[in-house]
């Protein structure tokens, strides 16, 4: 999954043409520079958060306020990386389907929210949440003793997945609620004693 920013550390990975304001749902992974573990930790399959990883998670649910044409879905916070689900919410009437993500039902209500102001890109969420972490993990380094990061907190890129549809969704939210337990696989984890199953990605 994050091996492939590696390849493609300065060209976008975005889907060409694709307009990112769109509404829709996308799943988003977003990793550490040089994966370093500095979030927490993993203790019988449970995620531990340290306090860098407990602030990491209160930017993710500050994005509802600063974004208020987005929700947010199933989110879990990793040693090195984060996984969330990012809704774009319609600006037509109530009750009328998402674009691209017909049929899928967000955790919270967001037609409410709807503004009337230019539409963020998925590239303006993302960026303003790696921002505020890097912001308030610099402090934390230098005021808390939070773990160490060099150079830069974040990788350059993110991935990202266009869910299309509420079966693709449903995996996506199992394959989040489940990183934990995974991670022993996972190819992001230093210790990683077998390389991770794939599968999640056909969706």
């Amino acid at each position: 999954m994050a091996d492939n920013l590696d390849r493609s550390h300065r060209r976008s990975i975005r889907l060409k043409g694709y307009d990112y304001s769109l509404a829709g749902a996308y799943f988003v992974t977003i990793s550490t520079q040089d994966r370093g573990c500095v979030f927490g930790d993993v203790v019988a399959g449970v995620m531990r958060l340290n306090e860098a990883g407990q602030m990491v998670s209160t930017e993710w649910d500050a994005l509802l306020g600063r974004f208020p044409c987005v929700d947010l879905d199933a989110f879990v916070v990793m040693p090195n990386h984060i996984h969330g689900i990012i809704v774009f919410a319609t600006r037509v009437s109530v009750g009328a389907p998402l674009v691209g993500a017909q049929g899928i039902a967000p955790n919270r209500a967001i037609d409410n929210r709807a503004t009337t102001r230019v539409a963020p890109t998925l590239g303006d969420v993302v960026g303003a949440f790696k921002s505020r972490v890097t912001v308030e993990s610099t402090r934390g380094v230098k005021t808390k003793g939070w773990p160490t990061f060099r150079r830069r907190l974040w990788q350059r890129n993110f991935y990202e997945h266009i869910i299309r549809n509420e079966a693709s969704l449903n995996r996506i939210r199992q394959y989040i609620l489940d990183n934990p337990a995974r991670w022993a696989f996972d190819r992001d984890n230093p210790l990683a004693v077998t390389p991770k199953p794939e599968g999640i990605w056909q969706v």
